[in-house]
């Protein structure tokens, strides 16, 4: 995230601390010149299987010698990527400016060694420490037979990726002070999930905003549209004040939902403006599953499709809808969630708040219905799926294909090729209870002038029985014990997705109370109600 020099990461003075556990007093110099053995004769038979206890100690005590040391291409030679490693090690202590390095190895376990780093950065008269911990794995050399460390950038620093580097010096953009709607400051700290989100902000409109840049070591991404991520000030920048669409009321509950349940992810959108007042993910991987997550949404979809079933006089609300023990269509046969008992006389109303799902599936053949009539629906009413949507960071629109054959019906319940994100879910709710598309956006368009997506939404007799099947859903049918103890104009729908190869169906819930709409996911969270209907529920709380 800086200006001026190029990618470079390693030099200065390292000093090795070989006095970690496990590994007993070790001559630093014999780790970097130390013999490999046979005095002559003929050459050794190339070793095979997993590295033993005392060649991991040995790999990885010679290769964080010689990078304590400098010693790039030395310390490249005992990884299986030379190549790649020499590059990055030598890079070290160049533009990112990081001298004085003490590395302390850990205790083995298996094939991995941990190791914690001190070290001290320096740039344009200004020093400060860093420290960080670190691991890397020793495995078999694949032609060579030799315990080599297995090379990925992460070994240098945690966060680093391939292509990525470390670089130190006048940052690209200037900091930000990130406010919600009512001027209450934004900060990781408060609010983890905010922190990549926050950082994609400053990347994009630090130079709006009004700040001076300061001087910082940064990971400089190898994507250009990956927002970079700053790991030390060395001089404090002028924050310029970035005004956002969040609440932090609902914000706050949001964080606190989602980390009741691993792999979850919500949004919440005010319908009667389009406005992000909530986003939130609980998850390892810091990626931004609320806005860019790509999954089958369940039975969520179901909105969407009962759109379509309504907009072209299929049926109606109280319209029939007969929900069967199966549903065959083009040979694959659909099945309901277990223990859902059948109804042949059951309306669409019916069949919606209990998810029917056999019920959708037997009414997608009926005139003027095609394999493209879900697809636009989706696009001409929800605005989805046409990669147009400028929330003021990276986010999915949305997917769904014109598809024939099993996906046509399977999309129908939201299983097949539709994807979606949480994101997406909270705008499909938002538009059937407003019957207006308003494209969801964190950051206000007026500040750069980007446009916005349209679409022509939903007329007045479809968003009523929308509205009124989504309450029917909240108070009576799937959703009415997660929405449980929410009064007012409220209504919600939940999700099952099924995913090959999980033990679990990934839960899925969008849901509204006033003007507040959200939506959530929980992978392998089970049913709807499960996991993702508490934490639509906990967001709903925090306003009408």
């Amino acid at each position: 995230m800086r200006k001026g020099a190029r990618a470079a990461i390693v030099g200065g003075v390292f000093v090795v601390m070989l006095g970690g556990a496990g590994y007993g007093a070790y001559n630093v110099l014999s780790a970097l010149h130390g013999s490999s053995g046979s005095g002559g004769g003929a050459p050794a038979a190339v070793k095979t299987g997993p590295p033993s206890a005392d060649e991991v100690k040995e790999a990885s005590a010679k290769f964080l010698a010689a990078w304590a040391k400098g010693d790039a291409s030395t310390a490249a030679s005992y990884t299986n990527n030379a190549q790649a490693a020499g590059q990055l090690l030598a890079a070290y202590g160049g533009a990112a400016h990081i001298t004085a390095v003490h590395i302390t190895p850990g205790a083995r376990s298996g094939d991995s060694v941990p190791f914690s780093v001190k070290a001290t950065v320096s740039y344009g008269g200004t020093s400060k420490p860093l420290a960080y911990d670190g691991e890397l794995t020793v495995v078999r050399g694949m032609t060579t037979g030799r315990a080599l460390v297995d090379w990925q950038p992460s070994v240098v620093y945690p966060s680093l990726e391939k292509g990525d580097t470390l670089v130190t010096g006048e940052a690209k953009v200037p900091p930000i002070e990130a406010v919600d709607r009512d001027g209450v400051v934004l900060t990781a700290e408060k609010y983890p999930s905010l922190g990549p989100i926050l950082d994609a902000l400053r990347e994009k409109y630090g130079d709006k905003a009004g700040g001076k840049p300061g001087t910082e070591l940064s990971v400089e991404r190898a994507d250009p549209n990956t927002p970079g991520k700053t790991l030390l000030t060395l001089a404090k920048g002028t924050p310029g004040k970035l005004r956002t669409t969040i609440r932090a009321s609902a914000q706050a509950a949001a964080e606190r939902a989602v980390r009741q349940y691993p792999q979850s992810s919500v949004v919440a959108v005010q319908p009667s403006t389009g406005e992000v007042l909530a986003v939130a993910n609980h998850r390892q991987d810091q990626f931004n599953a609320a806005f860019e997550g790509r999954l089958a949404p369940g039975s969520t979809m179901k909105i969407v499709t009962s759109a379509m079933l309504l907009d072209n006089g299929v049926t109606s609300m109280n319209g029939p809808a007969p929900c069967t023990a199966t549903a065959t269509w083009q040979s694959q046969t659909f099945t309901n969630l277990k223990g859902l008992v059948p109804n042949e006389h059951a309306t669409l109303a019916n069949s919606f708040m209990r998810s029917c799902n056999t019920a959708f599936v037997k009414l997608i053949d009926e005139k003027p219905l095609t394999d493209a009539s879900l697809t636009a629906e989706a696009e001409q009413r929800f605005g989805l799926g046409q990669n147009n949507w400028k929330t003021g960071i990276v986010s999915f629109d949305g997917s769904v294909p014109a598809s024939t054959g099993p996906d046509r019906a399977a999309n129908a319940i939201g299983q097949g090729q539709v994807q979606m994100s949480p994101l997406n879910m909270a705008s499909v709710t938002a538009t059937a209870i407003t019957g207006t598309f308003r494209q969801p956006y964190l950051v206000s368009p007026k500040l750069d002038g980007r446009q916005l997506a349209t679409a022509k939404g939903l007329s007045s007799g479809t968003v009523a029985q929308l509205r009124a099947m989504m309450r029917l859903t909240a108070t009576q049918g799937t959703a009415a014990r997660a929405m449980s103890g929410l009064g007012g104009d409220i209504g919600a729908k939940t999700g099952s997705a099924e995913v090959d190869g999980q033990a679990r169906s990934n839960s899925w819930f969008t849901g509204y109370r006033g003007d507040i709409a959200a939506a959530a996911m929980t992978q392998q969270g089970g049913h709807g109600g499960d996991a993702a209907g508490p934490i639509v529920a906990a967001v709903l709380r925090t306003g009408g």
